[in-house]
């Protein structure tokens, strides 16, 4: 039976049904309608943020947009000399000024090769004053040798002209005996005929015979005193005559100052030779102390104490963060259009909108790979 206090139970379950059919889709559209909204909204957001914020104004023709890199002027410090580091002062990241100690390497081995140098030096040097004092006693020796040859040679002519004066005394005497043999030679002829015709006794004959028997003596022994004075004479033109006889022994001086004196100019040679070795050894020493060459940061620590480094081998690299520059790299077709000293502007991917004011200061001769 109906219910007339809440009315007819199917007929309110088929109008909720199709109240609940009619709903349905409209809620369906509005969700739809919605989610497209948003879409929209944010799509719209996203053009205005590319449009105002991202994108790129069209760039003029006269200018030429262009990438690169930030590089900077970097050095490697490296030690001059092979060492064993004993102290490195500097970690990454530092700011150093030129002429910082960086580094400092053992010195022991730098000592040894100096001291060897300096005592090479006082040996050669000794050696030339050695040297040098020889030439002055043998210098002086060959003075008194000059004297004495020249005293010599004085004496050798004082010889030769007395032995002259002698041949001439000589053959003076000569000359009067043989003058008093031919008049004793007469007066035996005389005395002779004398004798035959009665006029001289025979014993003034024979005393006339005995006087130039004794006259002939006299001859031949002036001819004996001439010989020997010629002998003489000779003898003392010979010596006279005779220069390397008379100098020999200068000569053999002379010859030992010649070998002394080269003896100075090879120790010379060889202390010069020393002082070098020794002013590169100091000089290495002074290198085993490395220095910043210029101000900058260091960059990178590639040794550490305790190691053993050869020359030119890298202990830290340093990069001068004053003097930056930009590398960029140009199209083909723009290359022609790029001029030293042209204006430039630099925009950092860090801060875009900021330019930084450039000039071109260097173009590559040659093309290089763009990276």
């Amino acid at each position: 039976m109906p219910d007339k206090a809440g009315g007819n139970p199917l007929l309110n379950d088929k109008q909720n049904c199709r109240h609940f059919r009619e709903e349905m889709p409209r809620k369906k559209l509005l969700k739809a309608t919605r989610v497209i909204a948003v879409v929209a909204i944010i799509a719209i957001a996203i053009f205005l943020a590319w449009w105002f914020l991202i994108r790129q104004p069209p760039v003029p023709h006269n200018i030429i947009q262009l990438s690169g890199r930030i590089e900077g002027d970097d050095s490697t410090v490296a030690a001059k000399n092979s060492g064993r580091i004993r102290e490195i002062r500097v970690r990454e990241g530092d700011t150093v000024k030129a002429g910082d100690v960086i580094a400092i390497l053992d010195e022991e081995q730098a000592a040894a090769r100096e001291e060897q140098a300096r005592s090479a030096a006082q040996g050669a040097e000794t050696r030339v004053t050695r040297s040098q004092e020889q030439i002055a006693v043998l210098q002086e020796q060959l003075k008194q040798a000059r004297i004495t040859t020249e005293q010599a040679r004085l004496d050798a002519q004082g010889r030769v002209a007395q032995a002259e004066a002698q041949v001439a005394s000589a053959e003076a005497n000569l000359s009067q005996a043989q003058a008093a043999h031919e008049q004793a030679r007469y007066d035996v002829e005389k005395f002779t005929r004398l004798a035959r015709s009665g006029d001289v006794s025979d014993r003034q004959r024979e005393q006339a015979h005995t006087t130039a028997e004794a006259q002939a003596a006299v001859v031949e022994s002036m001819k004996k005193q001439v010989a020997a004075a010629r002998g003489a004479l000779t003898a003392a033109r010979a010596n006279l005559e005779n220069p390397p006889i008379r100098s020999s022994q200068a000569a053999a001086i002379q010859k030992q100052i010649s070998q002394a004196q080269a003896d100075v100019a090879a120790a010379q040679a060889d202390a010069e030779r020393a002082r070098a070795q020794l002013k590169e050894s100091q000089a290495n020493r002074s290198d085993l102390t490395v220095v910043a060459p210029f101000d900058g940061t260091i960059a990178t620590r590639v040794a550490e104490p305790g190691e053993v480094v050869s020359p030119g081998t890298a202990i830290v690299t340093m990069v001068d963060l004053s003097r930056i520059y930009l590398r960029g790299f140009v199209p083909e077709g723009d290359i022609a259009r790029v001029k030293l000293d042209q204006p430039a502007r630099i925009y950092l991917d860090s801060n875009p909108k900021v330019a930084i004011d450039a000039v071109v200061s260097r173009v590559d001769p040659e093309s290089s790979f763009t990276p």
